[in-house]
């Protein structure tokens, strides 16, 4: 089989879990022998320094006719079986669904956001969850200015969604939708996209490291420290937490204001920066819980693929795609988002019983090795591929 695997790539100041994702995926094709046809393309290019910069970006961004030409010399040329898309946004573009039809190759699309039914993405708006966009018109995006806080940029999103909505390149071009979670999948139909097309796989996590011990007697978060995280949430639960310290892997814009909270409360809370993956996975496999205090829609967060595979139990907010993850009562734990007293009681109570973490240890390794290795993700990667030509077939020989 002969794959077109498409992405464009996220600026390299602001590195994106989709650019992991999308270079795993490539690497687990080409690992069994698939050919991959790689068309990608790099945000670091863009210049929108002056208005006609940014004129010029918008419209590709909504219909690039350079992609469409591109990516049509390229199928003529390599003959894929079958085009895999990740981000497109801006630079391929929906028109890049066009040039495969056009020439003969069905469309799979991975959905690691909700940029098809949110101008932000996200689902989000001030640190929250929103969804004043789903199934509705885009008008509440252009009233908050949802896509970086700017009318102009938010406007170009809402024409590449309206534009595209009204052609119906959604519906039509695509051949099948891949969401991360249930959860996910049913907030995209929601928004509109085909629910016939819609298929679920998960992420997975490669190299998987050996399953921790765990017992190292304290509590690990990793993760950016930005406020729809829940850090705040989570520093302010720690004042109810006695005898029990708590790492933080990462960094993010909170970091100076929560390093000075930890100060003033003299928390039990150490503060590790970003580490490499080997230390993290030390850490995480030491631990006795992964805390994930996500206040937002999270998609599906490798950090959940990273605790399963050490063991780790985790104690994680009650929201969206996390409340499907986490199975309460065997790979973990869950609590009210935002609440900072339940957070510390569901904590607190968990480590009294150290025979439920210890069984939760062996079932998170367990989910892991049984849905997010590398091996079940290929096979259920290629079901999605079978039935996206099945259907490309099936709608051929309704137009003929």
């Amino acid at each position: 089989m002969r794959i077109l695997l498409a992405h464009d790539y996220y600026r390299s100041s602001a590195p994106s879990g989709e650019d992991a994702v999308f270079r795993n995926e490539r690497a687990l094709l080409e690992k069994n022998r698939i050919e991959v046809i790689p068309f990608e393309r790099f945000n670091d290019d863009i210049d929108d320094s002056s208005l006609s910069d940014r004129l010029r970006l918008a419209g590709d961004g909504a219909w690039s006719k350079r992609t469409h030409g591109e990516l049509s010399d390229v199928i003529r040329r390599t003959r894929p079986d079958l085009a895999h898309f990740h981000n497109t946004f801006p630079l391929i573009s929906p028109s890049a669904y066009a040039a495969c039809q056009d020439n003969g190759v069905p469309v799979v699309q991975t959905l690691h956001n909700y940029r098809l039914i949110c101008p932000g993405a996200l689902l989000m708006r001030d640190g929250h969850p929103c969804e004043d966009c789903v199934g509705t018109s885009l008008l509440s995006a252009l009233r908050y200015r949802c896509y970086r806080g700017s009318l102009p940029a938010t406007g170009a999103v809402v024409w590449m969604l309206s534009r595209n909505r009204l052609q119906g390149t959604y519906r039509t071009l695509v051949n099948r939708y891949i969401a991360l979670t249930k959860f996910a999948a049913g907030r995209l139909v929601a928004g509109g996209l085909p629910e016939s097309r819609m298929e679920v796989k998960a992420n997975f996590l490669p190299d998987a490291p050996a399953m921790g011990f765990g017992g190292g007697n304290y509590a690990v978060y990793v993760g950016r420290l930005s406020e729809e995280k829940g850090v705040r949430t989570l520093l302010e639960a720690w004042r109810y937490v006695e005898g029990f310290p708590l790492k933080i892997l990462g960094d993010g814009p909170l970091r100076h204001e929560l390093e000075e909270q930890t100060r003033r409360g003299a928390l039990s809370v150490e503060f590790l920066g970003f580490r490499p993956r080997e230390d993290i996975f030390e850490v995480v496999g030491n631990a006795d819980v992964q805390v994930i205090p996500s206040e937002c829609y999270e998609n599906f967060p490798i950090v959940v693929l990273e605790a399963y595979a050490c063991g780790t139990p985790i104690v994680a907010s009650r929201i969206g795609s996390l409340d499907e993850i986490v199975v309460e009562g065997e790979s973990g734990i869950k609590f009210e988002p935002g609440n900072p007293i339940d957070l510390a009681r569901t904590l607190n109570g968990v480590l009294a019983d150290r025979s439920c973490l210890h069984a939760m240890r062996r079932k998170a390794r367990s989910l892991f090795e049984e849905n997010y290795t590398a091996d079940q993700n290929y096979i259920k990667l290629l079901e999605i591929y079978d039935r996206a030509l099945a259907d490309f077939d099936e709608a051929r020989g309704r137009k003929q």
